[in-house]
């Protein structure tokens, strides 16, 4: 078909924009005078602006088996996809012209103020992560105001952790092990370092079947053989760091040489019940925490037996998959123990979001592990300061997007779970 002329009357109208040389007063704003960031520490950090940026930088920082320890869960990890689903799946009900201007995030947790509704969980081996370990990680949560949580299987020192961070809010997490003898020296050492939170971990009788740590020959202290060799020359900073520090072992038990799952199946006790809870409860003057509750009926007896507050867990994944969700169990155990305890949540938490919408649900506060996790690997002390910055912001900015002023008044009415599509 032939291309039509245009008509005979079209003219081109005249351009009715006038061009000039701009001003250097227009110029100056919009040049960026700032010199490169020589720091690599802070070069790194400034890049991440989310837990999933760091994430991608600590993969890149550590070797394998190390990245692959924190990141991964049990068997097929099922329980850990579906944890981070179920809050991803969560709606929001944001409320206009509300005064947003300031926003309080303080809450009370175990009757102390904390700057967040928020509490780092305890992870074990953490100076495999980075040198710095467990010390670096609590000198940035008292700066951020909340509570750390010092592991039985920790790298550092019960004592050592309270002179590194004197001000901080110490809580110990303790496995009751085959040698009770053992397990009261560390509850003694606790009281005496002034530590005013026991937590005491109960789903972990024996191990999980983590197929990364089996997969990868993750041993404490790694061995050097043929593949690590290999691995230090692509990542030569943190092997430089292991070897010229302090070696790597557990505080609290020295000179193993195995698998994370063969210590936890030597060590840790299958036999415990409500009777040795019970027992402790007489023993400890402060708070006792229960963590790792994945039923309601669990729930009710250990606050019956004594417990101040129950974590409801699946240990992030990593120890039965195709666990319980800790989200959707949530209402069930407030409505059983709210009254009488505080109840935390635990797994799938990995933005300040999700810590809005936990606390909306009912949760006291949250505890989280990878996030600062990833924040050491990333960048240490100044990588977990920069993970705990992201989650204020973050949890901030919610809070003003939903119209809430405060923390305290978040409720169900602000989040709920998405319709079935």
């Amino acid at each position: 078909m032939p291309v039509s002329e245009p008509s005979a009357n079209w003219t081109k109208k005249p351009s009715t924009t006038r061009r000039r040389l701009p001003r250097w007063s227009e110029i100056s704003p919009l040049l960026n005078p700032r010199l490169p960031e020589t720091n690599p520490v802070r070069r790194r950090l400034n890049n991440a602006h989310t837990i999933a940026d760091l994430r991608l930088i600590a993969r890149q920082r550590t070797p394998r088996s190390v990245f692959d320890y924190v990141d991964g869960a049990a068997e097929g990890e099922d329980s850990l996809r579906a944890a981070r689903k179920a809050f991803r799946e969560l709606v929001f009900h944001p409320r206009a012209l509300r005064d947003v201007s300031t926003v309080d995030m303080q809450r009370r947790i175990l009757g102390r103020p904390a700057q967040l509704p928020l509490v780092l969980a305890p992870t074990g081996f953490t100076r495999l992560m980075h040198h710095e370990g467990e010390a670096a990680v609590a000198r940035a949560a008292a700066r951020a105001g909340i509570p750390y949580t010092l592991s039985t299987m920790g790298t550092t020192s019960i004592e050592d952790l309270a002179a590194a961070a004197p001000q901080g809010r110490r809580w110990f997490q303790l496995y009751l092990w085959r040698d009770r003898a053992a397990g009261q020296d560390l509850i003694d050492r606790a009281r005496a370092a002034g530590y005013d939170t026991l937590v005491l971990t109960v789903d972990t009788p024996v191990a999980g079947a983590r197929l990364r740590d089996a997969r990868n020959g993750l041993t404490i202290p790694p061995k050097l053989g043929l593949r690590t060799l290999a691995d230090m020359a692509r990542h030569p900073a943190w092997w430089m760091n292991l070897l010229t520090t302090e070696p790597l072992e557990f505080a609290s038990l020295r000179h193993w040489q195995g698998t994370v799952a063969e210590l936890v199946n030597h060590m840790f006790d299958p036999s415990v019940t409500l009777a040795d809870l019970r027992r402790l409860r007489e023993n400890w003057e402060g708070n006792l925490v229960v963590k790792g509750i994945q039923h309601v009926e669990d729930a009710r007896a250990v606050v019956a037996a004594g417990a101040d507050g129950v974590v409801v867990s699946n240990h992030g994944g990593r120890q039965l998959d195709r666990a319980p969700l800790p989200l959707a169990l949530l209402p069930e155990v407030l409505d059983a123990v709210g009254d009488r305890a505080e109840v935390f949540l635990d797994t799938g938490v990995l933005s300040g979001a999700d810590v809005v919408a936990a606390v909306a649900l009912g949760a006291s506060a949250v505890l989280v592990g990878r996030c600062y996790l990833y924040g050491l690997m990333a960048g240490g002390e100044r990588g977990v300061d920069h993970a705990l910055g992201i989650l204020a912001a973050e949890t901030r900015r919610t809070l003003q997007l939903l119209g809430v002023p405060s923390v305290n008044d978040l409720g169900p009415e602000h989040v709920t779970r998405a319709p079935s599509r």
